[in-house]
């Protein structure tokens, strides 16, 4: 009986081995997703307990079974029952996880050597539990089925240890890469940084400033969305070369300090405030400490260096007093630095002209729609001016700008119009892209999920969001009952035809329906926030 119980419990502990690697790989990558962040993947998994709930079963089965002793008889019969149970728990956690890989794949776990750090230090550290748990547990090997399953469910939060123990090693890292970037950037003297942030368009600018410099300097630009610390460095790293003249560095910040940390790495010689908003407000908790942060950019500008900034956001243009040596740039209303007047929608994108400073003017076409795609292009503007390129120089540049992919980009699709918005939403940004929407003639139909990171005022936002879209969309599709709830309510409460607001599981889902719509016209679809798969 011993020998068939010990083969028993070796092939429940082969199928529990699968079940164990899945349910890692599926937290490694939520934990990616959250920056490898402690405190932020905790708040996920306060969040997001429910998604793994059938852990805690896992656990308590492996706890039992590793646990009950070996004799007699009945309790032998037991240990059969309980691997019995694993195994067919087992194969549903394997299942079911398998089902999470596929359905998160909207940015797909990356094996970094963070992460093959991070596994190797699991591994190690699981092996010595589960070796000095077949030591010292009376049952021995008998309890290695129930404490692979323990440890299996422990690792929605086992990562948290982790990354503490790993924390060292990986301060050192960074620390050796990031000295190494400030070498780089200190051997080329003729260089010149400028930072870019903001709640939102500090990616469009900097690629705007790319299109508009780049005939006149020779520029490197920070890749897609690369403005974390580490993503800054590796682009110097691998990217900057002695004959650069300009380096256009994106900054984006989480938390309290993310933008000095930045600045104390390239020491930018000009800087750009894009917009100041309510965005991550779960991480910054509040309003002035989101102002406080941006406006490290400009405390770390060196004496002359020029701050240039949205004199249409409040919250920039409300804090900007300290700050000597700055240029705004405005939209429709004028007041000292640049502005645009006579902006014109038509078929082939915006019109618009630039004032300087100076008083001279200059007429602008773009391919791009959106009144805060123009402010975010005059912003740019205003540096190449600033920078010695004259307004009539830009003119065949500024029609060359290309839509920065999933803000506001324009996608045909026969008789349908995407306007893809998909990269991320915030309060000012969704209902700006929402009234971009209204100016399109036919069938305005919306598509979204709805905004997060919103902290104790998402729900108020959300809400907010949905009598936005009554007041500019032909129809209104949500994706994901639960998080949309303020968004629906906010529609139906304006007035809103309930039968034009629909609600689905997912976004495939939510477009099957918009291309089945008959309404007479041609149809434009704004995708507004695609959430990755954290959440």
């Amino acid at each position: 009986m011993d020998i068939f119980l010990l083969i028993f419990t070796l092939v429940a502990a082969a199928v529990m081995l699968p079940a164990y690697f899945f349910v890692l790989r599926y937290n490694l990558h939520m934990f990616q997703l959250n920056g490898y962040k402690n405190g932020e993947h905790t708040n996920w998994i306060k969040k997001n307990i429910n998604k793994q709930l059938i852990l805690f079963v896992l656990a308590a089965l492996g706890i039992v079974e590793a646990i009950i002793p070996q004799s007699p008889k009945e309790m032998t019969a037991l240990q059969i029952v309980l691997c019995s149970l694993l195994i067919v728990i087992s194969l549903i956690i394997i299942k079911y996880y398998l089902y999470l890989k596929r359905v998160n794949n909207k940015k797909k776990l990356v094996y970094t050597a963070r992460v093959k750090r991070l596994v190797t230090t699991d591994t190690i550290i699981n092996i010595i539990i589960a070796v000095l748990l077949a030591v010292f547990l009376p049952k021995g090997v008998y309890a290695l089925t129930g404490v692979l399953a323990l440890l299996a469910a422990l690792h929605f939060a086992a990562l948290i240890v982790m990354n503490t123990i790993n924390k060292p090693i990986e301060k050192s890292i960074n620390n050796y890469y990031i000295n190494d970037a400030k070498k780089m950037l200190e051997s080329n003297r003729q260089i010149k940084v400028i930072g870019v942030t903001g709640s939102y368009g500090k990616t469009s600018v900097k690629y705007y400033l790319h299109t508009l410099l780049q005939e006149h300097f020779n520029v490197l630009i920070t890749p897609e969305s690369y403005n974390t610390p580490m993503g800054v460095v590796k682009t110097i790293r691998s990217s900057l070369k002695p004959t650069h003249e300009l380096f256009i560095c994106e900054m984006g910040a989480r938390h309290v300090g993310d933008i000095k940390e930045i600045c104390d790495i390239v020491h930018p010689d000009m800087g750009v405030i894009t917009s100041i908003g309510p965005q991550h407000l779960e991480t910054f908790f509040n309003m002035e400490n989101i102002v406080s942060t941006k406006y490290e950019l400009g405390d770390a500008l060196p004496e002359g260096g020029m701050l240039f900034l949205n004199g249409d956001n409040e919250y920039v243009s409300g804090n900007a007093d300290k700050y000597k040596t700055k240029t705004f740039y405005r939209v429709n209303s004028e007041g000292e630095g640049y502005h645009a007047e006579n902006i014109k929608l038509t078929q082939t994108g915006t019109d618009f002209t630039v004032v300087a400073p100076s008083g001279e003017k200059e007429n602008y076409h773009m391919k791009l729609v959106g009144a805060h795609n123009v402010i975010n292009v005059v912003g740019a503007i205003a540096v190449a001016n600033t920078l010695g390129v004259k307004l009539s120089d830009l003119i065949i540049p500024v029609r060359r700008i290309l839509p920065v992919a999933h803000r506001l980009e324009l996608l045909e699709r026969g008789n349908v119009t995407i306007i893809d918005d998909a990269y991320n939403s915030n309060p000012v940004g969704s209902k700006a892209a929402v009234e971009t929407l209204n100016m399109f003639d036919g069938v305005r139909i919306l598509v979204t999920p709805g905004m997060v990171e919103l902290g104790d005022k998402e729900e108020e936002y959300n809400y907010k969001f949905g009598t936005y879209a009554a007041a500019n969309c032909d129809y209104v599709l949500l994706v994901g009952a639960k998080h949309t709830e303020p968004i629906k309510k906010g529609v139906l409460d304006s007035g809103f035809d309930e039968n034009k607001c629909k609600v689905y599981d997912t976004l495939q889902e939510a477009l099957a329906y918009a291309y089945t719509i008959k309404d007479e016209g041609h149809k434009f679809i704004l995708l507004e926030n695609d959430l990755t798969d954290n959440y």
